[in-house]
């Protein structure tokens, strides 16, 4: 019951899941154990996992009646949440990921502000927390500046407007006026479902009252696949909407490009050098990737000197493969390749 003595709005939670054996169970028990009063409903969008899931799942729904699935044939994640929210039957939606595990008053105060700011949509802090050295690497990786940027959904920051929002919690009826998210874009596709709810005179909401737990990528393997795939769609975004990107979405290919760039100019330095002819000055190229090395190490032990030796480590590897992982996806995304990654990158 809400303050004014009105019954409290219902709320869907709605999940895409592909290959999370690992990580299902503990997601939805955050949604059970949620302190929020009012009515509920868990709608989870199974797409064709290989690995489980899919049986695990029908475990949890058919002991809990509020957990319902749903089939996501196609498998991404853009088309699992339009199913799930298609399915769902309540005026709040929280959109609600795998690897995250959601504190018990994430619903209850995002209702809240949900209210209180009049906002379409309300979201808060990715905090990634891992639970071996390589994981909390890349948690180390997500929450500094270093790793990716700062961001405010990453690190924190003042309530207010802003441009896009972690995992989100929204108003149902906005969602299907814009034609909830794009199933043509992978990855980035909250970015650009925000953008439409910004351009249609809705606002976008963060506040550091919110903050999730995240389970980063278990292996180098899937952070690096995940990281081409995001740079990639983040790249394809940049060339559709070129007016609506911040710098900081063009450092790492900027990176990118100018090590690569260095390297050639340094190996035609040495083969000058070799053959006697003026392209030895060229050797000075090797200066950028030696640059960025520094950088990096001097990075990491800005923020892991405290980790273990394990964590430091990982994260001396664990930043270049974000930032370049990152920066070659973006390069192919705008130069319009982004149609040649179908999958999650899970």
């Amino acid at each position: 019951m809400r303050s004014d003595g009105q019954p409290l709005s219902g709320v869907s939670y709605v999940m895409p899941v592909l290959n999370e054996v690992t990580e299902v169970r503990a997601a939805v028990a955050s949604l059970l154990a949620q302190d929020y009063d009012g009515p509920a409903e868990i709608v989870l969008a199974l797409g064709p996992s290989i690995d489980g899931t899919n049986e695990l799942v029908e475990e949890m729904s058919a002991a809990d009646p509020r957990i319902r699935a749903v089939p996501n044939p196609i498998g991404s994640t853009p088309a699992g949440l339009n199913v799930a929210i298609r399915a769902s039957s309540h005026p709040i939606v929280v959109r609600v990921d795998a690897h995250s595990v959601l504190p018990t008053d994430y619903t209850r105060i995002a209702v809240g502000v949900l209210a209180e700011s009049g906002a379409d949509n309300v979201g808060g802090i990715m905090r990634a927390e891992g639970r071996t050295p390589f994981e909390r690497a890349v948690a180390l990786a997500y929450g500094s500046r270093v790793g990716l940027g700062g961001t405010p959904h990453h690190v924190g920051g003042q309530a207010g407007p802003a441009e896009t929002a972690y995992l989100g919690v929204f108003r149902r009826d906005r969602l299907l006026e814009v034609g909830l998210f794009d199933e043509g874009i992978k990855r980035g596709q909250d970015w650009e479902l925000n953008r439409r709810l910004r351009k249609t005179g809705g606002t976008v909401w963060f506040t550091p009252e919110l903050v999730v737990t995240y389970r980063p990528r278990p292996s180098l393997r899937r952070l690096v696949r995940q990281f081409v795939a995001t740079g990639l769609w983040r790249g394809e975004l940049a060339r559709r909407f070129p007016t609506g990107n911040g710098l900081r979405y063009f450092v790492p290919p900027t990176m990118v490009v100018a090590v690569t760039l260095g390297i050639v100019a340094g190996i035609v330095g040495i083969i000058g050098a070799a053959v006697g002819s003026g392209a030895a000055w060229a050797l000075l190229g090797f200066v950028v990737p030696a640059v960025y090395v520094v950088f990096v190490v001097v990075g990491a032990v800005l923020v892991g000197r405290s980790s273990g030796l394990a964590t430091l480590t990982w994260l001396i590897v664990v930043l270049p493969c974000i930032h370049v992982g990152w920066g070659v996806g973006f390069v192919l995304g705008f130069l319009g390749t982004s149609e040649l990654t179908t999958h999650t990158g899970r």
